[in-house]
């Protein structure tokens, strides 16, 4: 675990600790373990085995007066694979308090903060004021977890966002996002966004993202969904994409492609339990050719023993495009109340999956998996997968996870 990490955590146990002894006895503590063992082929060929220890911690009430603790982090090792280097994290660990003051609910410490400005893992304060009528005001601000390297004090972040509810369903909100990166301002973003659900019966939504330092749209997504039927529902989208890069990155002085999409999708419901769909998507490139992507299928919600999904895919994209004919199938089987298995496969369908390590293109992905419930607060899942990528060949990758909630 990195310094931040440490201190972040170290942080939070000490405000605890250093809690009046009087509040002791209110507070309760719930949350999960879980324990994942990992193993696959890397880029080189040779078996990685990853080993984690995952832990959510909720305590509740603690000083009597609805004080809460909320921490989420893992521990990593690895177990075979020298070359690679396990990551442990801290995602979260904050007090919150709802009404410290009148209409202020406030949380302290590490937290994630998403707006439609931008978002940010940030150590700091965020302050939530309910007591604007309609409308409520969030303040945030601290350090940009991200940018930090060695805890450096001046890579900062800060915004504001102003939300509020009219005419019963409309929602209108405005936010505010900057970063500074050793002290310069490296980023500042603005967004606006809006949700309107007229008679329960049309649903409009937007979210507009603006880079204040290229003065550019950096994201723009809008949508419409008819559902005045019980039985069927009509969605339509668009969805315009520039990538953000900071001031001080050297990706901020080449020329980026902009991305956009077209969707509309129908929703059946055979059943309560059963959903027939239609999807139909175009794909804007500026340097590639433009494609069209078809899926048709049908869900089942799992009520009493069995659940899965079929969806056949068709992906058509000219004068040099990746044309794909697919299908996406799984099925599981609750057995009893102690054993559900299941089966699955992605065939010639395009998955793209970027993390920060590697960008992995996918076109066909079997896998197994099942979960043991050996109590009702212990479970072991496992899942095996055979992997075609683009980067890296065929592969296969498993996992094994126990999960204690207490």
């Amino acid at each position: 675990m990195k310094f931040r990490d440490w201190f972040s955590l170290c942080i939070a146990v000490a405000m605890l600790a250093l809690w009046p002894a009087s509040g002791a006895l209110a507070f309760s503590v719930s949350g999960r373990s879980s324990t994942e063992i990992e193993m696959y082929d890397n880029g080189e060929g040779n078996q990685v085995a990853p080993a984690y220890e995952y832990l959510l911690l909720n305590v509740d009430d603690i000083d009597g007066h609805g004080l809460n603790f909320r921490g989420y982090g893992r521990l990593g090792k690895t177990l075979k694979g020298d070359s690679f280097d396990t990551d442990s994290h801290l995602y979260y660990a904050y007090l919150e308090k709802k009404d410290l003051f009148q209409h202020l609910d406030f949380r302290l410490g590490r937290q994630f903060i998403a707006t439609t400005a931008g978002a940010s893992l940030m150590d700091g304060l965020s302050l939530d004021y309910h007591g604007l009528g309609p409308m409520s005001l969030k303040l945030f601000g601290g350090g940009d977890v991200a940018y930090y390297d060695g805890y450096n004090a001046q890579d900062l972040v800060s915004g504001a966002e102003l939300s509020g509810r009219f005419l019963e369903t409309l929602k209108l909100g405005v936010s505010y996002l900057a970063k500074w990166k050793e002290g310069r301002m490296d980023e500042q973003l603005f967004g606006l966004n809006g949700d309107y659900d007229f008679r329960n019966m049309l649903h409009a939504y937007t979210e507009v993202q603006l880079d204040y330092l290229t003065n550019s749209v950096s994201y723009f997504l809008g949508g419409l969904q008819y559902h005045a039927s019980r039985k069927w529902n009509l969605r339509t989208e668009y969805l315009y994409s520039l990538p953000v890069f900071s001031a001080s990155s050297i990706y901020s002085v080449f020329a980026v492609d902009e991305y956009q999409q077209a969707l509309a999708e129908l929703n059946y419901f055979l059943t309560d339990s059963v959903r027939a769909f239609g999807r139909y998507t175009h794909e804007f490139y500026q340097d590639a050719s433009d494609a069209d992507v078809f899926e048709v299928g049908v869900e089942k919600i799992r009520t009493e023993r069995f659940s899965g999904y079929l969806t056949g895919v068709v992906r058509s994209a000219g004068n040099g495009g990746q044309d794909l004919n697919g299908v996406k199938a799984r099925a599981a089987y609750l057995f009893n109340r102690y054993l559900q298995a299941g089966i699955g496969g992605e065939l010639n369908v395009l998955d793209r999956r970027i993390d920060e390590d590697n960008n992995d293109t996918t076109s066909t992905r079997l896998w197994t998996d099942a979960t043991a419930y050996l109590t009702r607060k212990v479970t072991v899942q496992a899942k095996v997968e055979r992997i075609d990528s683009n980067t890296w060949g065929n592969y296969y990758q498993g996992r094994v996870r126990l999960n204690v909630l207490f």
